[in-house]
């Protein structure tokens, strides 16, 4: 099984784990993509995150290897068929970056805020409309500058696996 990462320092992980996030956007470096339409999909967290115990049973023993491991508190270091949280792909597809409706914002993790504005985070920069708040999200995301980049995007639309 695969993992994909979601950046915590913007609470994505949290908004996908929530329901509020079904969609995300990234890079399309290749042709083709790493995920398909049914792919069952870890949602990568640090062990300590994902509530993990310290130790783990395996083959009938337990083994103190979570706890020890680089993955107690980095989830690049997680083994995929230990994470709690699975997404299904539904839908990919290959789009520019700026060819994102208001809509679409929304399933990225945007949300509105009284007064008729949008965010990403609590407490945060608000925006006038849902594309200025994921332009921005994008930019601290994935650096200064991408969402002037428009580059070609794959865009995975996703459902939380209960």
């Amino acid at each position: 099984m695969k993992k994909i990462m979601f950046n915590d320092k913007y609470g994505l992980t949290q908004a996908v784990l929530e329901g509020r996030k079904t969609m995300t956007r990234r890079w399309a470096k290749t042709k083709r993509s790493p995920y398909k339409p049914g792919e069952i999909v870890a949602v990568a967290q640090s062990y300590k995150d994902a509530g993990l115990e310290p130790t783990i049973e395996q083959s009938g023993t337990l083994q103190p290897a979570v706890g020890n491991s680089a993955g107690w508190k980095n989830k690049m270091f997680v083994q995929s068929w230990l994470m709690p949280h699975k997404i299904r792909i539904t839908n990919v597809r290959v789009e520019r970056l700026q060819d994102i409706g208001d809509e679409e914002c929304l399933r990225e993790g945007i949300y509105e805020v009284p007064f008729c504005e949008y965010a990403w985070e609590d407490n945060g920069p608000t925006f006038g409309t849902p594309r200025e708040a994921f332009a921005s999200l994008i930019d601290k995301v994935s650096g200064k500058g991408t969402w002037d980049k428009n580059r070609r995007m794959f865009v995975y639309e996703f459902e939380l696996v209960r």
